[in-house]
């Protein structure tokens, strides 16, 4: 039986841990070669130890949009095709009315979180081959109300738009562009900022709550991520899919800040 993803070669911004390495991971052993944008040479290496082989490493920030620029070049002319991006790179950061972010706070998140996502499918299209597939990294908060992440919530619902916008362009030129959600997910970025006993509680709230009976892992999202990216979704342009344990669906009242 041949791999989903055989032959195809994927670029991943945000791969050296939690969802970003677990799609970068499900990519490979699906057949595809990967390369990835890592900020420092030790997130390179030490992303592409725990990725495996078929991987290749490229030094930059999505911020330093030069370097977006560099990446591709660097993917063609090592590879001379491109099938598939994922923009992940995303940062969160908590504000509030009464503990308000700063202008720096305001422009390093919309930096990170949209126009990083808005560049890296800008300069992609070039090199794309017909066919081929592009997904965001948005997020289920995008279309909630949920206190102390108006910021983060409104460059994720940014993304979410993106996707749609963006969608007939591409699509004339046989690229398609849909939206992953991830909605509570347990990522080594927030099991380190909780004590075990904060983790303990989150994973009973929301296996009491959510219609999934459990929290979130990161293989969720690279499961879905593996669709999105494969043919088998060739019907599928401009959709959001919210992998979220079901928690946008049914509305339920939320104490966690995700």
């Amino acid at each position: 039986m041949s791999k989903r993803l055989e032959g195809k070669v994927a670029f991943i911004t945000g791969a050296n841990s939690g969802i970003g390495l677990s799609i970068a991971q499900n990519f490979v052993a699906e057949g595809a070669t990967v390369a990835i944008l890592a900020r420092s040479q030790k997130k390179a290496d030490d992303a592409k130890s725990e990725i495996g082989s078929n991987t290749f490493a490229i030094i930059g920030d999505v911020t330093q949009l030069n370097s977006l620029q560099s990446a591709y070049k660097s993917i063609n002319e090592k590879f001379g095709r491109l099938d598939i991006v994922v923009a992940n790179a995303g940062i969160f950061e908590k504000n509030t009315l009464d503990n308000p972010a700063t202008p720096e706070a305001f422009d390093r998140i919309s930096d990170v979180n949209f126009k990083g996502a808005f560049y890296t499918v800008q300069y992609a299209v070039p090199f794309l081959s017909c066919g081929a597939s592009i997904i965001l990294t948005g997020s289920s908060v995008s279309e909630m109300g949920l206190g102390s992440n108006s910021l983060y919530s409104a460059t994720k619902a940014a993304v979410r738009s993106l996707a749609r916008a963006l969608t007939p362009e591409l699509a004339k030129k046989g690229i398609r562009i849909n939206t992953l959600s991830p909605g509570p997910v347990l990522t080594p970025v927030l099991e380190n900022s909780m004590t075990n006993e904060e983790i303990d509680e989150l994973n009973t709230f929301y296996s009491e709550n959510l219609p999934a009976g459990r929290i979130g892992q990161s293989i969720d999202l690279a499961n879905a991520a593996v669709f999105l990216a494969s043919d088998e979704s060739s019907f599928t342009y401009g959709s959001d899919f919210q992998i979220d344990g079901g928690m946008n669906q049914t509305r339920w009242p939320m104490k966690y800040s995700l």
